[in-house]
């Protein structure tokens, strides 16, 4: 997305090759315009794959994923990197380990909230070594769910996250037809190569 490329080459600061920093329009200080055309470039890719909730992993990929909520009009559920006296026993839990953080969390989404009716698409700012995504689709399939894809801002192409993914990744095309559950249409915005960005 042209956009998006745009505030990256303008605003974006490369930390390093495998940082990016981000954070005056996307992952901290939040540009709701930006999301909102990433929301309508993410509908206009899965159109027509019967999408009919959303899920992302706490905390940076809530706010994209709430205004793309409204484009797909379609509740949101965030995986919780954190157990709290409200957050139910009763949910689908596993282990992601945080690129950014450099640490293991225990993902978990309360079983309420996804059932095997569910088409998901997995929306987040980054791919950066795959464990998230990984992870949200491993608490999908287990709720019995149907992950139609995953939209992703920003793919840290120096990583090469596709690679470490467990289950097989390919780019949306035009006509969508019926999808092994293996599979996973994987829908990313912006990608990054060490200081180069390009679109996808």
């Amino acid at each position: 997305m042209q956009l998006l490329e745009q505030r990256i080459l303008a605003e974006g600061e490369v930390k390093s090759s495998e940082i990016l920093k981000v954070d005056r329009f996307l992952n901290h200080q939040m540009d709701p315009k930006l999301f909102l055309a990433m929301a309508e470039e993410w509908k206009r890719l899965f159109d027509g794959c019967g999408v009919n909730k959303l899920v992302t992993i706490e905390a940076s990929g809530i706010g994209i994923a709430a205004v793309a909520g409204l484009v797909f009009d379609c509740p949101v559920v965030f995986a919780k990197k954190t157990k709290s006296r409200n957050v139910s026993d009763d949910a689908y839990t596993t282990v992601v380990h945080s690129f950014t953080h450099g640490n293991d969390n225990t993902i978990r989404i309360s079983r309420e909230y996804l059932s095997p009716s569910d088409r998901v698409l997995v929306i987040d700012d980054f791919l950066a070594n795959g464990a998230a995504l990984d992870g949200l689709i491993t608490l999908i399939e287990n709720a019995g769910a149907t992950v139609v894809g995953a939209g992703i801002a920003v793919e840290k192409a120096c990583t090469h996250p596709r690679a470490r993914l467990p289950c097989g990744i390919a780019c949306p095309r035009a006509e969508h037809g019926p999808r092994d559950r293996h599979r996973v249409l994987l829908s990313n915005v912006v990608q990054i190569d060490g200081e180069n960005v390009s679109k996808v």
